[in-house]
């Protein structure tokens, strides 16, 4: 059996440019895209909080050091600058590999720096 598990995410980051005629589907910050361990042109999936826009693209390498996530080509149509999303990546793993699989988690501030690291997602409570 296989399982499709969260590999890293890239929490609450702040959209900065919305690119219609660019190449590429979302640039992201050098520093950013190696913290979460994303790699260039690697399937990404974004969520955003301002308008439930959930969709697949493909990650690109910003400047590192830029703060830039830019939504680009027809994907500028679902984020505008100033929106929060959420970048995920999936990893198809085994039993035996998901057994003691944790993914990586980086929590951003308003300019898309790193504000914390984990590996877990605290249990939801009533």
């Amino acid at each position: 059996m296989h399982l499709t598990l969260l590999k890293s995410k890239l929490h609450q980051a702040r959209v900065t440019h919305a690119e219609l005629e660019y190449e590429g589907s979302c640039a992201i910050d050098a520093a950013l895209l190696e913290a979460a361990g994303i790699r260039e042109y690697e399937q990404i999936q974004i969520y955003n909080l301002a308008n439930g826009e959930r969709f697949i693209t493909y990650a690109i390498r910003a400047q590192e050091g830029s703060g830039i996530i830019s939504v680009n080509g027809a994907a500028a149509h679902k984020a505008a600058p100033g929106d929060r999303v959420i970048i995920c990546t999936y990893a198809i793993l085994d039993t035996a590999e998901a057994a003691g699989f944790k993914p990586t988690l980086i929590y951003l501030d308003a300019d898309n720096r790193i504000s914390r690291t984990g590996h877990d997602i605290p249990v939801q409570v009533a």
